[in-house]
């Protein structure tokens, strides 16, 4: 019978855990503090502990350190109410197999447990609340798939291994190259951000490698590259898939000798740099096509992180403008309380073709023209969200009435339950969709509380009634 020890300052929280997990055959052993945790892991040994970030006296970050000092195979589920991104980093750092958000699902937990228990030492964690990467500068997202991208965070700063950050335009990949940098061994040394699109071709070569006095018309004087501005530390090559052919042979040299030539010289020159690169295109069919070289690809590809757009995160859209409308406030000298909530279900339906940037540039503009307390349609007008017109009524009443006059064609002694029912279920999928599943979202657009929403019933009987 595997042994799992519960840690938490609130009886409840163990005794939950005893109910839920002891009926399904696991002996479950409660400590109610970080001390009582050290003493127990010393005494039953347990196969699994989970435990409470935020505990009186030590605290479960501090316990944590201590109980992979004393058993560094232990492993170690940290737990929270208040999901905090910089704590579910440090976690693992300390080791920790993974970080959650209570209250937990029954379901979700005990697949939790099996896994845990069966794999052993996986180091993974979690959680969110905003990573400060530096001066003004936040990664922000409470979504499973920001939740995600923190636990690459976590598993990768402490290493030297090669990131290779993918995604579109403007999703905020070098804030997550910052982030890795600020939270690795190299973080008191430099980190230097290269653009390889932005720098013409003719010039990449000396930016990234520097050249010799003469090397080429205008070289005047020898010039320090890049990688060795960057010795013991950080180099971030945004936009990698545009680094020509010929370069690409070079940047391979690198990263597997650590060493390369100046432009025009012959002295072997060493370097130790960490690189984390990052890319909008496709690298894996420009690799296929020989627009890339696979083996710099392989090189560059050790870990991958895929950072989603903001249309597949909906649920982050609030709390993004929410931040940048407290940073907007403070940079121009205003006290803009938020958005309308005319404008939030404008942003919330809208597919941000350019992103968190795009999402940034609408509120910096919005806050500069607003003149009220609350950031309305008419101060985001000039902008492709707002494209639509804002009172579309007319519109709607038309296609409505078309679908009304289709149904009582079809007549039937059910017609108008299955009518409403089936608009409001359509509707409600909508906002679900809309809202990326999240149901405070959902319930915000549709003007109903959350508990009403849950009470909806998906399969009435009038689901399919526009299909017959």
């Amino acid at each position: 019978m595997e042994k799992i020890l519960v840690v938490d300052d609130q009886a409840g929280v163990c005794h939950s855990f005893k109910k839920v997990l002891g009926r399904h055959g696991y002996e479950v052993i409660a400590a109610l503090g970080g001390e009582e945790a050290l003493e127990k892991v010393t005494i039953e040994n347990p196969d699994l502990v989970f435990m409470d970030v935020t505990m009186p006296k030590l605290g479960g970050l501090e316990t944590l350190k201590k109980l992979k000092a004393l058993a560094p195979d232990l492993t170690v589920i940290m737990m929270t109410g208040y999901s905090t991104t910089e704590k579910a980093i440090t976690a693992m750092k300390y080791g920790a197999y993974d970080y959650i958000i209570k209250p937990l699902d029954n379901v979700k937990l005990l697949a939790l447990v099996k896994k845990a228990i069966s794999s052993g030492q996986t180091r993974v964690s979690s959680s969110f609340e905003g990573i400060t990467v530096e001066e003004g500068d936040m990664i922000i997202g409470k979504s499973p798939r920001m939740l995600e991208i923190y636990k690459n965070i976590g598993q990768v700063s402490e290493s030297d291994v090669t990131v290779l950050l993918r995604g579109e335009t403007g999703t905020g990949k070098e804030l997550i190259a910052k982030a890795i940098y600020h939270h690795s061994k190299r973080s008191d040394k430099q980190f230097i951000p290269v653009n390889c699109a932005a720098i013409p071709d003719t010039l990449l070569e000396s930016e990234l490698f520097g050249h010799e006095k003469g090397a080429f018309t205008g070289a005047d004087s020898r010039n320090i590259g890049k990688f060795e501005q960057s010795d013991k530390g950080t180099m971030f090559l945004d936009e990698i898939g545009d680094m020509p052919l010929s370069l690409q042979a070079k940047l391979l040299r690198v990263l597997q000798d650590g060493c390369f030539q100046r432009l025009g010289g012959k002295e072997i020159v060493n370097t130790d740099v960490r690189i984390i690169a990052a890319t909008n295109k496709n690298i894996t069919e420009m690799t296929k096509a020989g627009k890339f070289r696979d083996d710099l690809f392989w090189r560059l590809n050790v870990v991958s992180i895929y950072v989603p757009p903001l249309r597949e995160r909906r649920e982050d859209i609030e709390e993004l403008v929410r931040y940048f409308t407290m940073k907007f406030n403070k940079k121009l000298g205003k006290n803009i309380k938020g958005v309308s909530p005319a404008v939030m279900r404008k942003f919330m339906g809208y597919d941000w073709p350019g992103n968190v940037r795009e999402l940034q540039s609408v509120i910096n503009r919005a806050i500069v023209l607003c003149k009220k307390d609350f950031i309305s349609s008419e101060d985001t007008e000039s902008f492709s969200v707002i494209d639509a017109p804002e009172d579309n009524t007319d519109d709607i009443m038309k296609k409505l009435s078309d679908a009304v006059r289709d149904i009582l064609q079809k007549g039937g002694p059910q017609i108008y339950r299955d009518s409403v029912s089936t608009f409001e279920s359509l509707l409600v999928k909508r906002a679900l969709e809309l809202s990326g599943n999240n149901q405070a979202l959902a319930s915000r657009l549709l003007g109903i509380s959350r508990n009403t929403l849950r009470s909806k019933d998906f399969k009435a009987p009038g689901d399919n009634l526009l299909k017959k």
